[in-house]
């Protein structure tokens, strides 16, 4: 038991590394005793194994930073993401959140064998996607970083502004191949974080505006912070978690329970995605 979550000596990747809830999950992982290596948009200055600059929205960009990783990989961390709401192109934020992370995962995937883990973060802003699962599972059936980006760019009105979307498609995508990999040997799950703050807060609060943020946190009352969300995405991936798979996980203080039995008011939150999409 002296070791329960297993990462000491285990090989591991994690996006998103430079910043956030990315580079928390890092510092996690380094202090377990993994061999961490990263990607990401911007370079980390992290003690890691290795450091790959990569573009989310680039499938040659993505094929590289692993393939000069190469050897085998234990587990894989999707931390890196975009926010929406207009803050970058509805394109760009869908392709970092949702096609490009997926693009790695199924380069990383050859790489991997019996335990190995993927864990995604999603967001409590994809909790429509449970209206949307036929239009979900037509892109899931569409393979391939070019599919994908073609059919988005035929689908902009499910697009719209592409955060909630993103979000949406990672949650249904983890559940859907939580029983493909499984059968493998390989889990996958993925978290749904209440709002955090992270570098990402300032371009939340302009594009969706601080009242519906600030809806989202509650019962907690604060926001998180991005270390409080990277210890979930750790255990997620641990041995501990050996049989814990296609899990869609809030770390959200309670958000998900008040919107259950009523204690939480989304009637803010409801009308911000109103005036987003």
């Amino acid at each position: 038991m002296s070791d329960i979550l297993g990462y000491k000596g285990k090989r591991v990747i994690v996006s998103g590394c430079f910043s956030g809830m990315g580079e928390a999950t890092a510092k996690i992982l380094l202090d377990l005793g993994a061999e961490v290596h990263g990607l990401d948009f911007k370079e980390s200055t992290l003690p890691l194994a290795s450091f790959n600059q990569i573009d989310l929205r680039d499938a040659a960009s993505i094929e590289a930073g692993v393939a000069k990783i190469g050897g085998k990989v234990d587990g894989l961390f999707n931390c890196a993401g975009l926010a929406g709401g207009g803050a970058f192109p509805p394109m760009d934020t869908f392709k970092v959140n949702f096609i490009g992370t997926r693009h790695l995962t199924d380069t990383v995937l050859p790489l991997m064998g019996q335990g190995g883990a993927i864990v995604s973060i999603a967001s409590t802003g994809g909790l429509g996607w449970s209206r949307r699962i036929p239009t979900h599972m037509e892109l899931l059936q569409v393979q391939g970083f070019d599919a994908a980006v073609a059919w988005a760019e035929a689908h902009m009105d499910q697009v719209a502004e592409g955060y909630a979307f993103s979000k949406e498609a990672v949650i249904v995508w983890t559940q859907f191949m939580g029983a493909q990999l499984i059968k493998k040997g390989i889990r996958i799950n993925c978290s749904l974080p209440s709002p955090t703050q992270t570098p990402m807060m300032a371009t939340f609060h302009a594009t969706s505006g601080k009242d519906i943020v600030d809806a989202a946190a509650e019962p907690l009352g604060r926001y998180t912070t991005a270390a409080e969300q990277a210890g979930p995405l750790v255990l997620l991936n641990s041995d501990a978690a050996g049989v814990v798979n296609g899990v869609v996980l809030p770390v959200d203080g309670g958000f998900m329970g008040g919107l259950t039995t009523g204690q939480v008011d989304i009637s803010k939150m409801m009308g911000g995605a109103q005036k987003q999409g």
